[in-house]
């Protein structure tokens, strides 16, 4: 299913060039769509497909994005992950992969930054869904660990044209997400510790497993640092 993903997007990179009907030549007062797409480091490799509306209202500073990703990152500690939501079974090779896909509107705001005329300062609200698979060959235990988070991210966006029709971007900045119940094989750990089916703590006199231990453990996105490289074309 992952190489799928990643396989559809970057069909979606190159073949999305094809079509740019206009450039950069266009005066910014006309409205109009461009989309893009860029990929590079987001806590992990990461990939995002955006559609950008110019000047939609009359007087409003803003220009208007949204965009959609898909991050693979690490999900966390194998070990303590099964610890505090299945048992202290210790069996089995530990296997993991995490992913997340997160969607963000964006306001941008067009600004000369670091001698770079064409750029923009870039803010706005993030919503994540957020999955960890565990798997401990030998040991009996597949599980996924699962989160849903709001949070809220800025940077700074260059775009360098290429030709008439297309655009070189360089993306950089930090998403940040609030913390969120983790849940995973009939037991969930919230914020304010309303837990559902807590496991104990055998290493600390059977006392049950608290939200920060399962937020330690589980690596759900927080502080999301991206660096990005891609390209935008008309639509």
């Amino acid at each position: 299913m992952r190489t799928k993903i990643i396989v559809a997007l970057t069909a979606v990179l190159f073949t999305g060039c094809i079509p740019a009907i206009y450039g950069q030549n266009k005066t910014r007062d006309s409205r109009h769509y461009t989309g893009g797409v860029v990929t590079g480091y987001n806590r992990g490799f990461g990939i995002q497909a955006n559609i950008t509306h110019h000047n939609f209202s009359g007087g409003f500073p803003f220009d208007m994005r949204f965009g959609v990703g898909y991050t693979m990152l690490d999900p966390g500690n194998a070990a303590d992950v099964r610890r505090i939501f299945i048992n202290n079974a210790t069996n089995g090779v530990p296997e993991k992969k995490g992913r997340a896909f997160d969607y963000r509107l964006d306001f941008m705001l067009s600004k000369s930054l670091f001698g770079v005329s064409n750029s923009y300062i870039v803010f706005g609200p993030r919503f994540s869904t957020f999955r960890g698979d565990f798997k401990y060959v030998g040991g009996n235990e597949d599980f996924d660990i699962t989160s849903h988070q709001w949070g809220l991210g800025g940077g700074v966006e260059h775009q360098f044209n290429l030709t008439q029709n297309l655009n070189l971007i360089l993306s950089y900045g930090l998403d940040q997400y609030f913390p969120s119940t983790l849940s995973g094989h009939d037991t969930s750990y919230s914020p304010l510790n309303d837990n559902v089916n807590p496991q104990n703590d055998n290493q600390n006199d059977d006392n049950p497993f608290t939200y920060r231990d399962a937020d330690k453990a589980v690596k759900q996105p927080m502080f999301m640092p991206h660096v990005m490289l891609g390209v935008s074309f008309n639509l």
